[in-house]
């Protein structure tokens, strides 16, 4: 019986071992390399010093390719390392902090990819940083250690890519700290960078965010334990580097998430003690995180890394971030989180506002999600589709490609079977469309009629759409798409910009219908809108029998319906004649008719493309 018990242990040892390797990079090393080590190739500081030689810990992934075209620079966040993804050994509890997004099948495909993460510069995880010897004194930094940059932290890995024999990045992405990276790679280095995916990041911390680095780093200063930084043959500042975590670890959650993971429940307690030591769960979560982080963190790196992100500024010494990006050469996928409040989405707008000011190629996506600025390790569907189909865009092989595909609700089981049939609407649009032009589509669903538009008519099209799953296909097409609500947000898109702007079918669902036709007049030369036809006959007679109408293009029941308004054909041309909008072409539809009905097109057709402009 025993030798069966150890037979059995071990083989469940051995399929634990099998499942923890499964859809994993595996067992990595980290690796080390010595840069800016020959004679004058010192590493400039953006302070004014100089630093040689410097120690660079970086672990890699998956297989560089002959042309050398294939690799993605990942950039870590404050408390990070180069341990992205798989295992160090067998033993290990956990693997690299972002292996839900990296390795065989995951968003970043190390069967496609080259990946590559450094230790950023001050770092304590075998990069060259405060805690490592000095070599004129022989003893750790400290103090002693030059202050850095941002800026610094990507000269050092633009030197590591190099080493390596990479020109040029297929992409450079990271979150929070690792974002402003990536944006310093476009800027600094516009011709070795692809593409780039910034997220939950910003061009430069507002108030708030240095006022909590602030109180992070006092903490580790009054620390008794702290010795000006020379606490290494003694006892460290733990406690002052643990209450740092702990206020930073507070910004990485959300409200939602603290409440729906915490409430006020007390940890192991029925009632209150009457002290003053950790009662909440809160309380004793942060307790935890605190004690845990000081295990594998150094107090120095902490004071220097958050100094970085505290003086990064994109557009400070470059005029302004739109100015910054006037060069930049990279598509941009731009990614927030709805309940981060340490890095907005609004300041991630911001970054899209200066990309679209430039005219660069640029997505957006805003992730609905309760884990707050720490969702970009949490979320590993949603980012795992957007990176990867945007990807697979940059390297000119969208995941779809069924533009053929006019069928725009044929995976939504609630809408009536009656409407799961070609959008003629679509292929009247594509019809109105001059070869070549520049497209706008609001509300751009799944992204068929943008899709089908850059194949047939090669438009440079971009879409806007605020449902995620929808948005998300649209980056599986090869699409541009920006998540933005366009009854308040079209004011990103400059007086102008685009020969068509198109509405299809989107109208009726708005709020303010007539702000958003203003609007799109004025970023449109022409605006083409499709709507259905409430006035249509099956319509009238279902109404006049009692019943809500259900037809061709109003496939929802009562209860379910996205649309807010209920108009005509006669009711928008009225409109368009009380509000000075040109009408320069009508086209009224039926399904089964090829071409436009002109015979009481109020009552025959079921829905209506309008080509609409300003007058004058």
């Amino acid at each position: 019986m025993g030798g069966l018990y150890w037979f059995d242990v071990a083989t469940a040892v051995t399929e634990v071992k099998r499942d923890k390797l499964a859809n994993s990079v595996g067992i990595v090393q980290t690796q080390t390399v010595r840069l800016f080590d020959r004679p004058g190739d010192e590493l400039r500081l953006e302070c004014g010093r100089t630093l040689a030689p410097v120690d660079v810990a970086y672990e890699t992934y998956g297989t560089l390719n002959a042309e050398r075209t294939n690799a993605v620079l990942i950039c870590h966040a404050l408390t990070g390392d180069a341990h992205v993804a798989g295992w160090h050994s067998e033993t290990d509890r956990k693997p690299g902090w972002w292996d839900i997004m990296v390795g065989p099948g995951k968003g970043i495909d190390t069967h496609r990819y080259f990946v590559i993460c450094s230790n950023v510069l001050g770092g304590c995880r075998g990069t060259t940083g405060p805690s490592c010897i000095n070599p004129a004194t022989g003893r750790p930094w400290g103090l002693d250690f030059p202050v850095i940059t941002i800026e610094d932290m990507v000269k050092v890995q633009k030197r590591l890519v190099e080493h390596l024999g990479i020109r040029r990045l297929l992409c450079v992405t990271g979150g929070s700290m690792g974002g402003m990276q990536v944006l310093e790679w476009t800027v600094r280095y516009p011709e070795a960078v692809a593409s780039a995916i910034p997220i939950a990041t910003t061009a430069r911390l507002n108030a708030q965010s240095i006022a909590f680095d602030a109180v992070g780093r006092s903490a580790i200063l009054a620390d008794p334990n702290y010795a000006n930084g020379q606490y290494h043959q003694g006892p460290s500042p733990d406690r002052g580097l643990a209450i740092a975590r702990m206020v930073g670890h507070i910004t990485y959650l959300s409200e939602q998430g603290m409440h729906e993971k915490f409430g006020r429940q007390l940890r192991n307690a029925d009632t209150y003690k009457y002290d003053f030591t950790s009662e909440f769960s809160v309380e004793t979560y942060l307790d935890h995180q605190g004690r845990i982080f000081v295990e594998r963190f150094d107090a120095n790196s902490y004071l220097y890394i958050t100094k970085a992100v505290d003086y990064y500024d994109l557009g400070a010494q470059r005029g302004s971030v739109e100015a910054a990006f006037k060069n930049v050469q990279a598509r941009f996928l731009v990614i927030s989180f709805s309940s981060d409040w340490l890095f907005t989405s609004p300041q991630s707008r911001q970054i899209v506002d200066a990309l679209l000011a430039n005219d660069k190629d640029v997505s957006y996506s805003e992730v609905n999600s309760r884990y707050g600025h720490d969702a970009f390790l949490l979320e590993p569907e949603v980012l795992g589709r957007l990176i990867g189909g945007f990807l697979a865009r940059v390297e000119g092989r969208p995941v779809l490609q069924d533009s053929q595909d006019l069928h725009p609700y044929r995976q939504k089981p609630d809408v009536e079977s009656a409407w799961r049939r070609r959008r003629i609407d679509y292929e009247r649009i594509e019809d109105l469309i001059a070869r070549g032009s520049r497209v706008l589509d609001l509300g751009c669903g799944r992204g068929i009629l943008l899709s089908l538009l850059q194949q047939r008519k090669q438009v440079d099209g971009l879409g806007v759409e605020v449902v995620q799953a929808d948005l998300c296909e649209c980056i599986d097409r090869g699409l541009r798409v920006l998540d933005l609500d366009i009854e308040t947000e079209l004011g990103s898109f400059a007086t102008g910009a685009y020969d068509y702007v198109i509405l299809a079918h989107t109208l009726q669902t708005l709020t303010r219908p007539d702000r958003v036709l203003r609007e799109m007049l004025r970023v449109g030369r022409q605006g083409i809108v499709s709507f259905p036809n409430f006035a249509y006959w099956r319509s009238r007679w279902q109404m006049a029998v009692g019943r809500a109408p259900v037809t061709e293009t109003l496939p929802y029941r009562w209860y379910n319906t996205p649309n807010r308004h209920f108009l005509s054909i006669a009711d928008f041309e009225d409109f368009c004649r009380d509000n000075g909008i040109r009408i320069s072409r009508r086209l009224p539809l039926i399904e089964g008719h090829r071409g436009a009905i002109h015979l009481l097109p109020n009552l025959r057709a079921s829905e209506a493309i309008f080509v609409i402009s300003n007058h004058g």
